[in-house]
């Protein structure tokens, strides 16, 4: 088990299959939504996240809700929500996945990721 997986997993409170998948989503998210090439060179940083984007970072099915909601930031959310995901769980997701990644690939790459995404910043 990665270091961002076995981190996630102990400090929200996840089982570890389940923080596979949220956090593969999450950076499919960064990717999707945020820029590109500095969230590639983020991703490309921290250990094992590449591979947890490759698995789990489609775009999902968020099922009804997500489609109404769009693919943004509420999206995201809604599909975490169907992982069986809480809004206190996603907010620790989402800052302890920020956390590890600016550790392996220093804050101004992430913070600039972050800003990057419309809304994400109240999260993290």
């Amino acid at each position: 088990m990665s270091e961002l997986v076995a981190s996630v997993a102990e400090k929200v409170g996840l089982e570890p299959e389940v923080a596979e998948k949220a956090i593969g989503m999450m950076l499919g998210f960064l990717e999707r939504e945020g820029d590109s090439d500095l969230a590639a060179k983020m991703i490309a940083a921290v250990p094992g996240a590449a591979e947890l984007l490759s698995a789990h970072g489609g775009k999902g099915d968020g099922g009804f809700f997500a489609c109404l909601l769009g693919n943004g930031i509420m999206g995201l959310g809604q599909q975490l929500m169907s992982l069986g995901l809480g809004m206190g769980q996603i907010t620790g997701l989402a800052k302890e996945i920020i956390s590890v990644a600016k550790q392996y690939a220093g804050e101004d790459i992430v913070d600039q990721v972050v800003a990057s995404v419309p809304g994400l910043s109240q999260f993290v």
